[in-house]
């Protein structure tokens, strides 16, 4: 199943409000300037059958995900798909570290309910497109391997 995952970082600026997805909980550390170490954000992310922010939605993304590094960008995810579809029901649990430098990253499949009852699996990331701290996107390739 290949899905796009679209995170737009609240901004602090009013007029950035409405169209947020996602607003960092925790500032990043004074532990390595220059680097976002440490910053916590909580996201409800809308995922997409296409690369295009604005197609119908067939899940949400909810969950957080922090900086981990000080030398490199790289962050833990956790997170629900969360599908309310014709095609799909349920949720699919996401979680593991985004290696960001690298191309593609892999995180496990580590459950899910209705359709992905107790589904495992790889979620394959590759970033789609990057704009500025405010803006991401991200390919995601699932393969389950397990669904009974």
């Amino acid at each position: 199943m290949q899905l796009y995952y679209h995170d737009k970082l609240f901004d602090g600026t009013h007029k950035d409000k409405t169209n947020a997805t996602s607003a960092a909980t925790a500032n990043p550390t004074k532990l390595a300037p220059g680097s976002q170490f440490g910053m916590l954000v909580v996201f409800n992310d809308p995922i997409t059958r296409d690369d295009k922010y604005h197609s119908p939605h067939i899940a949400n993304a909810q969950g957080f995900y922090f900086y981990d590094r000080k030398d490199t960008y790289s962050a833990w995810f956790a997170f629900t798909l969360v599908f309310n579809s014709s095609e799909h029901r349920g949720t699919s649990n996401i979680m593991g570290a985004d290696l960001m430098p690298e191309k593609t990253r892999d995180l496990s499949v580590v459950g899910g309910t209705g359709d992905f009852f107790m589904a495992r699996g790889i979620a394959s990331l590759q970033t789609d497109t990057f704009q500025g701290q405010y803006y991401f996107r991200l390919k995601m390739d699932i393969k389950l391997y397990e669904r009974c």
